[in-house]
């Protein structure tokens, strides 16, 4: 009996960057692309938004393409191309009809291997990335998430905004965008990954094929994990409409044991689900607020378990408090067996919802591949949240406090 082929599919080719696939039979569209550990923590102070700037202006040329044909390549055959940057990895990535995974690894890997980033097309994109930040700046429910970290990681790498500043984007230049791809786009830090109906193993193949010649020289990288600060509590008038709050605390990241623990305790107090106890308290039964909810940002070796609530200016305070006994009750225990026995039955519900997305699986996959070196499969992960106890729930609860503040008024 021919035995089933395993969730994932890891390769390392000879130069060092890493494969990772996935296989969906019947699928009918696939993607890959390549996730580089290069983020905003990368960057030293003057260089404020680089490694996004990197993102965006890695389209605008090669050494044999424009960047109309760039654009146009998956685009004229139904596909995408996208990118993105966080504080730790930045990711390139094509979504296509089955049929084009040729066509979309002979792109990607001409635009982190032969990128030459002409001045008049950096010039162009400056100006776009400017209106991204501006345009960001102008919705206090985003722009209140950097300001936390701003102070939550200050005197830090982490600190810095991901879109950069004014002042540090426009003095980017052509060569600070090359210094930065010949320094970080390096094989021992990048992942190519693809998910379709494709055999994984004939994928990684073809992998090579595209990527085996890379031979950038690495550099030796360690990151220092900043220091957990004092709690603050601080609020700013910015003459808006409504307050903005957020609140919230350091926790254990990605390499952390009880990254589960922080997972179900987030899902618990404030996830997409109608019935988080933020939104049951603060909208529900109060009608304070008219969204709230709670997050995480798990990076490879420390997070931020946060809390996010807009409502009147009248009502802050009472929200906080509000939320503050939340915190300390499930401290003090107020997760029972039961009510935690649900509470897993209804996040590992919505992680099998969430696994239908093919994209965002696969994105997860690669994330967890550049990381931890490989994803933990769908049992592993069960196991995992299984396993968790209402004291584990408790013990991660009290790592909240106290609990730090910033609120945009």
């Amino acid at each position: 009996m021919k035995q089933p082929l395993p969730p994932y599919i890891y390769v390392t080719l000879p130069n060092g960057i890493r494969f990772a696939g996935v296989r969906r039979k019947d699928a009918c569209v696939e993607h890959c692309g390549v996730a580089v550990l290069a983020g905003s923590r990368n960057e030293s102070l003057s260089q404020e938004g680089l490694a996004h700037f990197v993102e965006h202006t890695i389209f605008k040329g090669t050494g044999r393409r424009r960047s109309w044909h760039i654009l146009n390549r998956m685009e004229l055959v139904g596909g995408e191309l996208n990118a993105y940057t966080t504080k730790e990895e930045t990711v390139v990535y094509s979504t296509f009809p089955k049929g084009h995974l040729d066509r979309a690894l002979d792109l990607i890997s001409d635009l982190v291997m032969d990128s030459r980033f002409p001045s008049e097309q950096i010039d162009l994109e400056r100006g776009v990335v400017l209106e991204e930040i501006d345009s960001y700046l102008d919705v206090p429910s985003e722009a209140i998430f950097d300001d936390f970290d701003e102070l939550i990681y200050a005197g830090s790498t982490l600190a810095h905004n991901i879109l950069g500043n004014e002042r540090t984007v426009e003095n980017f230049r052509s060569a600070d965008c090359w210094a930065w791809l010949e320094r970080y786009y390096t094989p021992s830090r990048m992942v190519v990954f693809y998910s379709g109906p494709l055999d994984p193993e004939k994928a990684s193949e073809r992998v090579a094929r595209y990527f085996g010649s890379l031979d950038r020289p690495e550099n030796v990288h360690s990151e220092i994990t900043p220091a957990v600060l004092p709690p603050f509590d601080v609020v700013k008038d910015i003459s808006s409409n409504q307050a903005h709050t957020v609140m919230g605390a350091r926790v254990g990241g990605l390499r952390s044991e009880d990254r589960h623990t922080v997972a179900l305790l987030t899902n618990i107090l404030g996830g997409p689900s109608m019935n988080s106890l933020l939104n049951v308290e603060l909208r529900e039964r109060h009608g304070w607020v008219y969204s709230a909810d709670a997050s995480t940002a798990l990076l490879s070796d420390t997070g931020l378990l946060t809390i996010y609530f807009g409502c009147d200016k009248h009502n802050v305070d009472k929200c906080m408090r509000r939320v503050g006994k939340l915190i300390a009750g499930i401290a003090e225990g107020s997760i029972t067996d039961r009510r935690l026995q649900a509470a897993k039955k209804q996040y590992l519900g919505q992680l099998t919802v969430s696994s239908t997305a093919s994209e965002g699986s696969i994105l997860s996959v690669a994330r967890a591949t550049l990381i931890l070196g490989l994803a933990m499969t769908r049992s592993e992960i069960e196991d995992a949240v299984m396993s968790v106890t209402t004291e584990d729930i408790r013990l991660v609860a009290r790592q909240l406090f106290p609990v730090s503040r910033l609120t945009l008024l």
